[in-house]
């Protein structure tokens, strides 16, 4: 199963690539950085059903750094949740795939994000509703290490813990860089793990690029109970494409074709998924 999941990682990362080249604009670096924990959510973890999108017994998501729709737009296609050829449309003028995902007009996504800051409230108040209603359903959240500066992500986390949502379980993409350079020079959150210790989570730090790391930390968040969980992820923005990585140039940028073709020459790419 590990082999698998690398392999639909793989995949996800050269649709997230080709997306954001057709589309001649888009955020690469952060939709690269996340897209092992995509594959092992969707693929192995989460109980969702790509033929009733709103099933009621779902485990929901909620993408908080809603800019890097490019790797939840290709978990969905690959899921079957629509036709992979959406993908292909990504930010054109009529697209159901447009640069931050709406629940609206999107099967699969459970929470219109973009304004960063808010998805961890969103999912509260799913993981909540999940408690008020006896429902054994999960509620993941993904936030960005740059998104955590956002004082409305403390508040939030502050009624996570609160109300003792062990059905709650918040990935922190922990890739060191955001818009304007690395998260320490800008407004430093460090050391993350004990402040989310600190306002009263279950944390866990693992390798967020390592298949068995992902699965084992959420199993250990469904272990435990009366608290929420942060799982740390540390991560390489860019992951995947050598010129990518770790380039803060690469957070919103397109790749020209010279650069598109390399990156999927590294990815493993062959001419049936250009």
């Amino acid at each position: 199963m590990e082999e698998e999941l690398k392999e639909i990682a793989r995949k996800l990362r050269i649709n997230i690539v080709k997306q954001v080249y057709l589309a001649k604009s888009g955020h690469p670096g952060g939709s690269l950085s996340i897209a092992d924990i995509l594959a092992v959510l969707y693929f192995k973890e989460m109980n969702v059903d790509s033929n009733n999108p709103k099933m009621e017994d779902r485990d929901r998501l909620v993408l908080s750094k809603g800019h890097c729709a490019p790797a939840l737009y290709a978990a969905l296609a690959l899921k079957g949740f629509f036709d992979i050829k959406e993908l292909d449309k990504f930010r054109k003028v009529g697209s159901i795939l447009q640069g931050h995902p709406d629940m609206k007009k999107i099967p699969g996504i459970d929470m219109t994000t973009g304004s960063l800051g808010q998805g961890l409230s969103a999912a509260n108040g799913m993981a909540i509703a999940g408690k008020l209603d006896n429902k054994n359903y999960r509620v993941y959240a993904i936030l960005g290490d740059g998104e955590i500066e956002e004082g409305q992500i403390w508040e939030a986390a502050m009624t996570s813990s609160k109300y003792k949502l062990d059905n709650l379980c918040v990935f922190v993409d922990n890739n060191n860089l955001q818009i304007d350079g690395t998260i320490d020079k800008v407004i430093n959150p460090y050391p993350i793990d004990k402040k989310f210790e600190d306002f009263g989570f279950n944390v866990i730090n693992i390798n967020g690029h390592e298949i068995k790391e992902i699965e084992d930390a959420l199993n250990s968040a469904k272990e435990c109970k009366g608290k929420p969980t942060a799982i740390i992820a540390k991560t390489i923005k860019g992951k995947g494409v050598s010129f990518m990585e770790n380039k803060v140039e690469w957070h919103g940028k397109a790749p020209n074709e010279e650069e598109y073709k390399l990156a999927i020459q590294e990815l493993g790419g062959n001419e049936n998924e250009l």
